[in-house]
């Protein structure tokens, strides 16, 4: 295994690679870190790659496990990436490629992050699988563990949506519905984590492996452009996590020589009602002040980021920012993309596509530049945000009403 350590973000204090997340000195947050041998064969190392298995694990040697991919659980990755030409014609963009996280099993980029995470807790010898979710995750969770034969336990928001909330149920797992937002349900899970012997939460004190998951997104992308990077990334933010682990990937990478390029413009996306990060870029703060989240997107709900502070220094110093929509925004960029690409996706998606609009409409995006928009999560876990966005023709069943109904002799 090249991951060597968990490492404090903040004092850089070394961990063994074992169940921990938060540091002991200064309380920062642990992150892998890794002691890569060289690339000395580019064209090699690509190949082995290639010949990798079509899921995350084709990057395992980039990934933290000790004993190699697993060869049971769910397999999620190797997504497609989806070149728009309608939607970069719509928008006045060169170039505009999706990359489309719902085709994963359970339709969210979470099974990546899930499936790095079990594998990790299970090498670790944890028996029993959890997360804090808003809902995404809490599928992945649970869809994971009954592929594997592991108890699990979801804990979520109690005013989730009903489509993610029958997607989780239905594998088995046990539901947790917790009166208050996220953050509360955060809370609560890092406490009966400390009480828990035997619990891996992914998103707790699994994290650090969790987080890593999200890097897969960045070495698809950059594989499936040809092992080069795009100018610019727009993804959204809710903890931060998925925003800052893109860029590692690409960063990774590009150190060991193996894809050409630069780091991308990282561009995060946030909703108004819930938006912490584009509130803390904005106004030239480091840190971001709590909010309490008030939008439909609320999968994006965080009110207190974990990793916002880094979501705000990544923006920066890639030259790229950190953008808010409104609720309606959402909508029409849900719509947006489904018209001009076929995708549908929840709220987390349109916040992207509209938080893309806008920078194009305010002429951020150059005239030259191959821009990815990162689609989370598939649409239909988020219905309520489409109904009655659009008219349903009812009519009788003969061929003079649908003539009246919609003037195609006219129109002739």
């Amino acid at each position: 295994m090249a991951a060597e350590a968990l490492k404090c973000r903040e004092c850089k204090t070394e961990y063994p690679l074992e169940a921990h997340y938060v540091c002991e000195r200064c309380f920062g947050p642990l992150e892998v870190s890794y002691a890569h041998k060289p690339v000395t064969d580019v064209a090699e190392a690509r190949r082995r790659i290639q010949a990798g298995p079509q899921s995350v694990w084709r990057y395992a040697d980039f990934l933290p496990l000790a004993g190699g991919p697993p060869q049971v659980g769910l397999p999620a990755g190797c997504t497609p990436l989806i070149k728009a030409d309608l939607l970069a014609e719509r928008l006045g963009i060169k170039e505009v490629w999706v990359k489309n996280d719902t085709a994963n099993p359970t339709h969210s980029f979470k099974d990546r992050v899930v499936s790095v995470a079990t594998a990790r807790a299970r090498e670790l010898g944890f028996e029993v699988l959890a997360c804090a979710s808003t809902g995404n995750l809490a599928n992945a969770v649970a869809a994971q563990a009954a592929a594997l034969g592991m108890e699990s336990y979801v804990f979520i928001p109690a005013n989730l949506e009903e489509q993610k909330i029958l997607a989780t149920g239905v594998y088995g797992t046990n539901v947790v519905a917790i009166h208050g937002n996220y953050d509360d349900v955060n809370r609560l899970c890092t406490e009966v984590s400390g009480e828990r012997e035997g619990w891996a939460f992914v998103n707790v004190n699994m994290r650090p492996y969790y987080a890593e998951g999200s890097k897969t997104i960045a070495y698809e992308i950059a594989e499936q452009l040809g092992w080069e990077t795009p100018d610019r990334i727009v993804s959204p933010i809710a903890s931060g996590s998925l925003f800052t682990k893109i860029a590692k990937g690409f960063e990774e990478w590009l150190e060991l020589g193996l894809i050409t390029g630069s780091l991308p413009k990282m561009n995060g996306a946030q909703a108004t009602g819930c938006s912490p990060v584009a509130q803390a870029y904005e106004a030239g703060h480091d840190v971001c002040r709590p909010v309490k989240p008030d939008t439909i997107a609320k999968s994006l709900a965080i009110g207190n980021p974990a990793d916002g502070p880094y979501a705000v220094e990544l923006a920066r110093r890639s030259d790229g920012g950190v953008t808010a929509v409104t609720d309606d925004e959402i909508r029409a960029g849900i719509r947006l993309l489904a018209e001009t690409t076929g995708i549908f996706t929840e709220t987390a998606g349109g916040v992207t596509t509209a938080v893309l609009q806008k920078l194009a409409e305010q002429g951020e995006i150059g005239s030259d530049e191959r821009v990815v928009i990162v689609i989370t999560g598939d649409g239909l876990k988020t219905l309520d945000a489409v109904r009655d966005t659009f008219e349903t023709h009812t009519i009788d069943p003969t061929f003079d009403a649908f003539e009246d109904a919609f003037a195609i002799g006219a129109a002739k």
